[in-house]
């Protein structure tokens, strides 16, 4: 079943769809901020793993090259290893869900978002941290969300709510 929901978020459309991609995952969203697109998916194990004392917990941030138009040239053609920034943002998304899971779970738990699309105004994390959210809320997955994230920029004595490029490159 297709839902959409469509907000006006920071002076920009934000839009969450489900159910067309990702339906063998526990939860699959779609989310939009502007032209800027990231399918985020949680998946569960269907049994616990015995004597872990953690949550297990994998938080994986992909953005392909073909996301900002680009195809690897030359001999690599391949997407290499991680990149800093995906590794942060991962590590962005995990931190404030992880403590969000009941005590004592230890099903492996997956959360993986992929941007399919970057536009030169909206950054993808903000995008991937609501779409990890979203998928967590909508699947069978016990926890104590939602959770939300955005950037703020200051523009002299005003704050500006997920700022663009060129906004944050003459903020202070």
């Amino acid at each position: 079943m297709f839902k959409k929901l469509e907000i006006e978020f920071a002076d920009r459309p934000l839009s969450i769809e489900t159910g067309r991609l990702a339906r063998q995952a526990d939860g699959a969203v779609m989310v939009r901020y502007g032209e800027t697109m990231v399918l985020a998916t949680a998946c569960v194990a269907p049994s616990p793993r015995e004597g872990v004392d953690f949550v297990p917990l994998t938080c994986d941030y992909i953005e392909k090259t073909f996301a900002a138009g680009k195809i690897p040239g030359g001999f690599f053609k391949r997407e290499g290893r991680p990149a800093e920034k995906e590794i942060l943002t991962s590590r962005f998304i995990d931190r404030p869900i992880r403590p969000l899971f009941p005590e004592g779970w230890s099903y492996e738990t997956q959360i993986i978002a992929t941007v399919f699309s970057v536009d030169r105004d909206n950054d993808p994390d903000m995008v991937a941290m609501i779409g990890a959210s979203a998928a967590l809320t909508i699947s069978s997955i016990p926890w104590n969300g939602p959770i939300a994230g955005v950037r703020i920029g200051k523009l002299g004595e005003h704050l500006v709510l997920n700022p663009t490029h060129e906004t944050v490159s003459d903020s202070s």
